[in-house]
């Protein structure tokens, strides 16, 4: 499946952008669009927050997310740390691709779609990470809706965004 944001969504999302705080604004895109992102194949969505100051091994922290909490906290050797670190949108056909670094929250998960979240400098606050349990659910093209929801609602800065497909 592929996803597509309906009027309905994008209206959700651009309320999102009015709220003060970063996990307000996280809390309130997840809320929009899981309806969305559930009947597209996602079996969980949600932002981990980085934290730079914290050891590499538990440097990003869980925020806003649904349906059920996740691992928390992480480490930057996984997707949501290789998104993290190079800035780029990441599609993950299989996550058996990605060895022993990978952050198996659901053992169920097959196939991941990060996102990186941008300042205006180019610096990274955090990612907004979805899962599934097929394989091949996410798309390039599922990267580039997001992306741009994203800067819609006010979560990442607009711009170029390199996509990665492993």
């Amino acid at each position: 499946m592929s996803i597509e944001l309906a009027p309905s969504d994008l209206a959700r999302i651009a309320r999102c952008s009015v709220a003060t705080s970063i996990d307000d604004r996280c809390s309130a895109f997840v809320a929009a669009l899981w309806p969305t992102l559930s009947g597209a194949g996602a079996s969980w969505a949600g932002f981990y927050l980085d934290r730079p100051d914290a050891p590499d091994a538990e440097r990003m922290v869980l925020g806003a997310r649904e349906p059920k909490p996740a691992c928390s906290p992480i480490g930057v050797h996984g997707a949501c740390g290789r998104c993290l670190l190079s800035r780029s949108i990441l599609v993950v056909r299989d996550v058996a691709s990605l060895g022993v670094g990978y952050v198996a929250c659901d053992p169920r998960d097959r196939s991941e779609l990060v996102l990186p979240c941008l300042r205006a400098d180019g610096t990274a606050w955090g990612v907004f990470d979805l899962d599934s349990f097929d394989v091949g659910c996410f798309t390039e093209a599922d990267g580039r809706v997001l992306w741009s929801a994203l800067v819609a609602a006010g979560l990442t800065a607009a711009g170029h965004i390199r996509t990665e497909v492993v």
